[in-house]
């Protein structure tokens, strides 16, 4: 039986990923500042803290593969620039601290799956239209596009250990309970389905239980290494995910939109990546051999709801 480590393993991909991890007969250790005895069996805590640089060796030890999920919610607050701080500071100094104690101590780690997010990407162009923005193109010089370059940047020292080292760009992650997805579901419930800006910007969305798979499957192919996409085959404009949400729930219900000038009033810098269009291919993950459970919305959608 192989150990995992996870970082970020209480948020709402973590619990999913240990959930899914157990299930395929892993043992699986949740990095957490407030560790708890576990009643699971093959789940356990051990203790990190990334102020004061310090995590259970014991864990470090124990570990086969570490997956690295930590890091601030990017949607959940406004950005000021203390929370731009925070989101950037939550995983550079994560990413760091995990690099310093895989050197230090003694290890049999063989594999590391890190998170990024399609936030790397900028606006769609003429090529990304025709075939989604693919793992070669250059970061975007924008908040998120900065982060995203100096997230993957700190993590690059574990390849140069010779351990396999895999970098999945995350999409829109759909999951009934949070994220994205529960901004729709709340209006749709009232029979309103809300349309934000023109509705004609592109998302690049990911069902939970499919990115959880790509997780695994990236952690057991030896020969999948680098960066990767992870998103679905079919990205939807925005105000498809939006009506198919609406329609899922509720026989009838009425299209309302939400114009841009409210959304950057409400929002603030984050309005620029609601309203952003990123077409993101998923034919390098494809073309390694995964294969999605839910790669079109409307099976997605069917499942969650």
């Amino acid at each position: 039986m192989q150990t995992v480590i996870i970082t970020g393993g209480t948020g709402m991909v973590g619990q999913a990923l240990t959930n899914t991890l157990i299930e395929k007969g892993y043992h699986v250790i949740v990095l957490s500042r407030t560790p708890k005895v576990s009643s699971r069996l093959h789940l356990s805590y051990a203790v990190w803290d990334i102020e004061k640089s310090y995590v259970q060796p014991e864990a470090i030890a124990a570990a086969d593969i570490i997956v690295h999920l930590a890091g601030e919610s990017v949607a959940s607050k406004r950005w000021t620039k203390k929370r731009k701080q925070a989101i950037l500071d939550s995983r550079i100094k994560s990413s760091a601290l995990l690099v310093k104690v895989i050197k230090e101590n003694s290890n049999h780690i063989h594999t590391v799956i890190s998170a990024s997010a399609i936030g790397w990407y900028g606006p769609d162009n003429e090529k990304s239209l025709l075939e989604g923005f693919d793992e070669s193109d250059p970061f975007d010089p924008s908040y998120l596009g900065r982060t995203c370059k100096l997230w993957e940047e700190g993590m690059q020292p574990i390849a140069a250990l010779g351990i396999r080292l895999v970098t999945l760009r995350i999409g829109i992650v759909l999951n009934k309970r949070g994220g994205a997805l529960a901004e729709f579901i709340k209006p749709a419930k009232f029979g309103l389905a809300t349309i934000l800006g023109t509705g004609k910007q592109i998302v690049s969305w990911i069902h939970q239980q499919d990115l959880c798979n790509l997780i695994i499957y990236a952690l057991e192919n030896k020969s999948v290494s680098g960066v990767y996409n992870a998103v679905a085959p079919q990205p939807v404009y925005n105000k498809t995910l939006a009506l198919t949400v609406a329609s899922t729930i509720n026989k009838y219900y009425l299209p309302i939109y939400v114009p841009s000038f409210v959304l950057k009033i409400v929002l603030g810098e984050m309005s620029i990546e609601v309203l952003k269009s990123a077409k993101v291919s998923s034919n390098k993950i494809q073309k390694a051999g995964f294969m999605f459970e839910f790669p079109n919305l409307s099976t997605a959608l069917s499942n969650l709801l």
